[in-house]
């Protein structure tokens, strides 16, 4: 009885030293040796400091529905003269979306517009 228990410590001892040590092996760096692979080198330290690219948007205008002319309407996505004459007509608005709650535009026509247009309030 007394083997078996020191046996099942030692099992267990070594058991866990290996499972600790496991993790800890997956871990180390290997060697390094010669590949035949075709990766492309690791960049530079200069390379890193490369310029930013180039912003190729400008900033946009946004249009005011409420004092744009219907040519400038016309011009948006979506928007024909029949759209433009209509927000037009129900101008003041106090949102750009009231657009498509007062069902001047229908909700595709103003996914294409909502980032171009701006509904500014007189002052």
């Amino acid at each position: 009885m007394r083997r078996f228990t020191l046996a099942s410590l030692l099992a267990t001892t070594l058991t866990l030293g290996l499972m600790t040590a496991m993790p800890s092996m997956a871990q180390t760096a290997q060697p390094a040796t010669k590949s035949d692979s075709k990766m492309a080198p690791a960049p530079k330290a200069s390379d890193s400091k490369m310029a930013p690219a180039p912003k190729t948007e400008a900033k946009v205008e946004l249009l005011d529905v409420n004092s744009a002319t219907a040519a400038q309407l016309d011009a948006l996505p979506g928007v024909g003269k029949a759209y433009s004459a209509a927000i037009i007509k129900g101008r003041p608005y106090k949102g750009k979306d009231e657009l498509v709650q007062k069902s001047i535009v229908p909700q595709a026509t103003y996914d294409k517009i909502k980032d171009k247009i701006i509904a500014k309030q007189k002052s």
